[in-house]
């Protein structure tokens, strides 16, 4: 019997996919075997080779052409070849992409037998720098069953070093994959060893009262993943202080009817990897208690803790579980928390993806909480952003006993890239303004501070930086006492430790000695004080003796910086208070001399 053939439509977009005539059962009658070479040159370009065997199962059909859609937005350089030499290439641009139609030279008949061909091509799209970053993303398969075989091998340069990550996850940084590690998600690597963000936010407050009012904003804060330096605040703030979350508060006052633009520049140093974050036992429940559209006493999510337990399955339940809904995005409908999550699956965008792993978090006895922020991305279909006004982004993180630490983690876009790996590392796009952890609603993202006027004014701008300030705090310590104390009586004042640097002082001593007053030594704790921002104490030592008349001196140090301050203490008498009192003493007798005689002339 002569054998038929067919005409075989591969599709490469974000994923491959088989693709046989309607009628047909070549899905049983030939056999594919695929090893796909992506050789990334120094500058980003990548040359993809594509090693493709068809093997027949039967005698009754053959191969004659085949078609690849490629869903790259550029390429070039479409080369292809079977055993007898080259094929001719028709390249198609389309919505899609690219398509590709070959018509092989050879035609392999016969049951087992094969017919291998090759397919190059040129991209600048599989790897991209962003910022101080090097990403590589490769598809992944959308149907495996369809292929018998499939690898994919990456080839980066020396320039790049070792990769930071590699998802999936490889032993000894191996850049081979197997269909099974390939998956429908595909493989997402970055080289660097940090990314570096240039921020410039505006907030906008009003005062709508007829009184004096005091209000606040939230900066982005140091984190446990992030170093935040802050080089402008204008207008400058009361103060700056560090809630029990470790958000950075910005204290602003306002006249009646005043209304104030601030603007807020500076710099985000993000790492892979976060720091250790001690979290106290006092602490510990806060990040358990039920809040708002976190429900974490509902029956329902007792019920799916109980079951997950661990916060790998409970990422897993709610990146496989929710749906993201793009429509929820544009049309600005209100946040549904967890169990709102629960009833509309399908429905769901960054924020309910959030609430549902908390709140499963809580009911199992794992601290978690919420993180708003921005979150960089080229691709939004795959990696969408969808808190509203300046499409900013929300993700959870939950507290490892063991790590000693709080973890990033994103079912959002571990549900939205078909299987990514955003548990066990998240990447370098991730930064964050404002932490939620004892409140689910407060505090509110930079983004989040407009005017019903300006509600459509852009105010979060975020871009690539290459280096961060490196710029000293001066004038770190004041000390506020009186030039001149009193004898016999305590030495009292004020110390005040201003940071005038862009980046925090960390948790800290501030020693305060003295050779002439006591106590010689005294130790203030300090907590972390933002840029910006000051801690102020009220400090004392003891009296002197009643006619010590000498200049005495004492030393405040906080790290490396270091301030002598100088008090003269003086007898009463000798002090400009003394000697007031003495004039006016003096006065008030020569006013009553004066008295004395002019009645005393009158009697007379």
């Amino acid at each position: 019997m002569k054998a038929q053939f067919f005409s075989l439509l591969i599709t490469l977009a974000f994923f491959l996919l088989i693709v046989f005539p309607p009628n047909a059962t070549a899905a049983t009658n030939f056999t594919t075997d695929y090893h796909v070479t992506y050789t990334v040159q120094s500058n980003g370009n990548t040359q993809a080779k594509l090693d493709v065997t068809l093997t027949n199962t039967t005698s009754q059909f053959y191969a004659s052409s085949y078609k690849m859609q490629l869903g790259f937005d550029e390429l070039s350089n479409v080369k292809a070849a079977d055993s007898e030499g080259p094929i001719k290439a028709t390249v198609t641009k389309n919505s899609d992409g690219y398509l590709i139609g070959l018509a092989f030279n050879k035609k392999s008949v016969g049951n087992g037998s094969k017919l291998p061909f090759t397919i190059t091509f040129d991209t600048p799209t599989v790897a991209k720098q962003y910022g101080k970053i090097w990403e590589i993303n490769i598809p992944g398969i959308a149907n495996p069953e369809d292929f018998s075989n499939f690898t994919v091998s990456v080839v980066v340069p020396p320039s790049f070093g070792q990769a930071r990550y590699i998802k999936p996850n490889q032993p000894s940084n191996n850049l081979t994959f197997s269909k099974d590690q390939l998956g429908k998600s595909g493989i997402s690597m970055a080289f660097g060893s940090e990314q570096l963000f240039n921020f410039d936010l505006s907030y906008h407050l009003k005062n709508d009262k007829v009184y004096p009012i005091s209000t606040e904003i939230a900066l982005p804060p140091t984190t446990n993943y992030q170093d935040v330096s802050i080089t402008e605040m204008n207008p400058e703030p009361v103060n700056v202080t560090e809630d029990e979350d470790g958000n950075w508060i910005a204290e602003y006052r306002l006249l009646p009817a005043q209304k104030m633009d601030i603007l807020v520049s500076g710099v985000a140093q993000l790492r892979l990897t976060p720091k250790e974050q001690e979290l106290p036992l006092t602490e510990y429940n806060e990040y358990l208690k039920p809040q708002p559209y976190w429900e974490a006493d509902k029956n329902e999510i007792k019920e799916l803790a109980h079951e997950l337990r661990t916060p790998q399955a409970i990422y897993e339940y709610v990146r496989k579980t929710l749906s993201y809904d793009f429509s929820r995005v544009t049309d600005n409908q209100p946040r549904l928390g967890a169990m709102g999550a629960l009833q509309n699956q399908k429905s769901a965008v960054c924020r309910e993806f959030t609430d549902l792993f908390i709140a499963i978090a809580r009911a199992s006895g794992i601290p978690a909480r919420e993180v708003n922020g921005y979150a960089y991305t080229e691709n939004a279909k795959q990696r969408p952003i969808s808190l509203t006004r300046d499409i900013l982004h929300a993700w959870p993180e939950y507290y490892d006993k063991e790590k000693k630490t709080w973890i990033m983690v994103d079912p959002t876009w571990g549900s939205t890239t078909g299987g990514v790996d955003y548990f066990n590392v998240l990447d370098f796009d991730h930064f964050a303004f404002a932490i939620k952890g004892r409140e689910s609603n407060y505090p509110i993202p930079a983004g989040g501070y407009k005017l019903l006027s300006e509600k459509d004014a852009k105010d979060v701008d975020v871009s690539f930086a290459q280096t961060a300030p490196i710029i000293q705090a001066t004038d770190v310590i004041t000390a506020d006492f009186p030039k001149t104390a009193i004898a016999g009586l305590p030495v009292v004042g004020k110390v005040t430790v201003k940071n005038s640097g862009p980046q925090e002082i960390p948790p800290s001593v501030l020693s305060i000695t003295s050779t002439t007053l006591l106590p010689t030594d005294q130790i203030i704790g300090t907590k972390t004080i933002p840029p910006f921002g000051h801690q102020t104490w009220d400090v004392g030592f003891r009296p002197t003796k009643f006619l010590t008349n000498e200049q005495m001196q004492f030393t405040l140090r906080l790290g490396e910086h270091e301030k002598t301050h100088y008090v003269t203490v003086a007898p009463f008498f000798m002090t400009i208070w003394g000697i007031g009192a003495l004039l006016l003493a003096v006065l008030s007798l020569s006013l009553v001399i004066i008295f004395f005689k002019i009645r005393h002339f009158k009697l007379r």
